[in-house]
């Protein structure tokens, strides 16, 4: 027999944490029903209702710090708050079970997959309020039904990642951040102005942008390093409409800016005096753990993919691949594994800036180096901000050692790790791709399989050849295709053969639609000819004096 799990007067979230970690329910059923036992289900309807609502909520999943042992928080309230105060990010108490079979998910659209990814971990958010999120999140401004097609080429499949209004992956966690933001301020009576304050290397400003423009009771401001992005990237920026939105190009790069940002959230005096003008910070970064959460479920949903299509058997193990900068797309990954999906190697691609390549070789990270400016400018990163919530896992979640070598990050710009920690690393395989080498792949995906892919894609498919030709390793592979190559569409025609330095990035748009047979993404049609509107600019020192004006502090 199937029962209906939830009183619609009650919490949804709390009643199925009830039955799902007290093990109330025996089995996934046919029709993908829950069913569990009569006994066991009537002796859950007898129980005291404001008894089963107290026992669910001593289990709902909290954040805790990474840097502080006693600071622990509702999701909503991490979401609201992105950095914890004292300079750590927030993460999982524990990393949920998926609790759907993966022929169930094979069934489901991007949008279910997604509540059935985040209702795991967004405890506090009703049902309703969770689906209200995804539905506001997933819908027309992403250009196909799929949201995140998978396209098989060269024997491996590039998930497309980049289908959202703004060409870029950042767009599958920032459609949907402003709703569970808003949503969140609510469930907890939030009255000052939420002020999301982003550092960007590109691609994360513009979704951001896009996300929170124009949303009653947010401001929002993005510095950007002013010689750090592509042409493409930095007009989306500047020609971006709204009151509440500040967009600002810092002499320095995207290190410089993250650096920034982080010195102003945990400007205490700053903080006070928001407080006392109605202003509260948060950020859009993937610090924010609302960022996170989101980009577990297109791996999940890739991979229900396959199993549909019959490309791969249920519980076969796949690969992935990702272009790694800031370290939070492919910690995405490894906590899909970690919740069950059937994911082998996590591949850590790197360009020339391969702190992350060397971290993974020898357990130093080391960012006293040289910073390079590549074609693939979202990877131009020497201090991977979410690799901290790695570290914290593989320390055995103790704050203190991680707060240890946090500080000598900040302090001497480097740190070891123990023989043990590095050990727990064996999930991931990290390398990296030169300027050469991801031009070559361009120009061999486009000369081989007709299909065009950007500079960041690029180096992750570069090495995916490298890990192929070094360890023999058959197993499918899914690549995440993080940008449409009309963001970078200079490089990507210069390594095709086909560029020309006397035309401007939008000749070269129409050039490219012409040999790739894609249309021009609407997102780089509506700034062609539109007029600029961020012209501000500042030392990295003079980030917080840009915020106070804006403000009016």
């Amino acid at each position: 027999m199937i029962f209906q799990r939830c009183n619609p007067a009650e919490n949804f979230v709390q009643i199925r944490l009830e039955i799902h970690r007290k093990k109330c329910y025996i089995k996934s059923g046919g029709d993908f029903g829950r069913e569990i036992s009569q006994a066991a289900y009537e002796k859950w309807q007898k129980r005291d209702s404001k008894e089963r609502i107290r026992q669910a909520e001593l289990m709902e999943m909290l954040y805790n710090s990474t840097r502080s042992k006693g600071i622990s928080i509702k999701a909503s309230q991490a979401i609201l708050r992105g950095l914890s105060e004292d300079g750590g990010l927030f993460v999982p108490d524990h990393i949920p079970e998926l609790d759907r079979s993966l022929e169930e998910l094979a069934q489901m659209d991007y949008r279910q997959t997604a509540f059935e990814v985040m209702k795991l971990f967004l405890t506090d958010f009703t049902e309703e309020e969770l689906r209200s999120c995804i539905d506001s999140a997933y819908d027309g401004k992403f250009d196909t039904d799929k949201i995140a097609p998978l396209k098989e080429a060269g024997g491996a499949y590039y998930l497309e990642l980049f289908h959202g209004p703004t060409i870029a992956f950042k767009d599958m966690a920032l459609s949907i951040l402003p709703h569970l933001m808003i949503t969140a301020a609510r469930k907890n009576h939030v009255k000052n102005e939420i002020v999301i304050l982003t550092a960007t290397s590109g691609d994360t400003g513009k979704a951001a942008l896009a996300g929170f423009a124009g949303v009653e009771g947010t401001r929002i401001i993005v510095f950007y390093p002013k010689d750090g992005v592509s042409a493409i990237q930095e007009k989306q920026m500047v020609t971006q409409k709204g009151e509440n939105t500040l967009v600002v190009g810092i002499q320095g790069n995207f290190d410089d800016a993250q650096s920034g940002v982080k010195r102003i959230f945990a400007d205490k005096e700053l903080a006070k005096e928001m407080e006392e003008k109605g202003f509260r910070f948060s950020s859009a970064n993937s610090i924010n753990i609302g960022r996170l959460v989101p980009q577990i479920c297109y791996y999940v949903y890739a991979y229900g993919t396959l199993l549909r299509e019959g490309k791969i058997a249920a519980g076969e193990a796949v690969n992935v691949v990702v272009p790694t900068g800031n370290f939070g797309n492919i910690l995405a990954a490894y906590y899909a594994k970690n919740m069950g999906l059937p994911i082998g190697k996590l591949i850590c691609a790197s360009n020339e800036n391969k702190v992350l390549y060397d971290f993974f070789r020898t357990g130093a990270y080391d960012r006293n180096r040289e910073f390079v400016l590549t074609s693939s400018p979202s990877m131009d990163i020497l201090i991977s901000s979410n690799l901290e919530r790695l570290i914290f896992r593989i320390a055995g979640n103790d704050a203190d050692q991680n707060r240890a070598l946090m500080e000598a990050l900040s302090g001497q710009g480097k740190y070891q790790v123990t023989a043990d920690m590095q050990a727990a690393l064996g999930d991931f395989y990290g390398n990296y791709a030169t300027e050469q080498e991801a031009a070559a792949e361009i120009c061999r995906l486009y000369r081989d399989y007709d299909y065009v892919i950007d500079t960041h894609t690029a180096v992750a498919s570069a090495v995916y050849r490298k890990y192929t030709q070094e360890t023999q390793d058959t197993a499918k592979a899914v690549i995440a295709s993080t940008a449409s190559p009309y963001k970078f569409t200079r490089s990507v025609m210069n390594a095709v053969g086909k560029g020309d330095k006397d035309k401007d990035d939008f000749a070269l748009v129409d050039e490219l639609a012409g040999l790739s047979g894609v249309k021009v993404p609407q997102a780089v049609e509506e700034i062609r000819t539109a007029p600029v509107l961020h012209k501000k600019q500042c030392e990295a020192a003079q980030m917080k004096d840009v915020v106070r004006e804006f403000l009016g502090l």
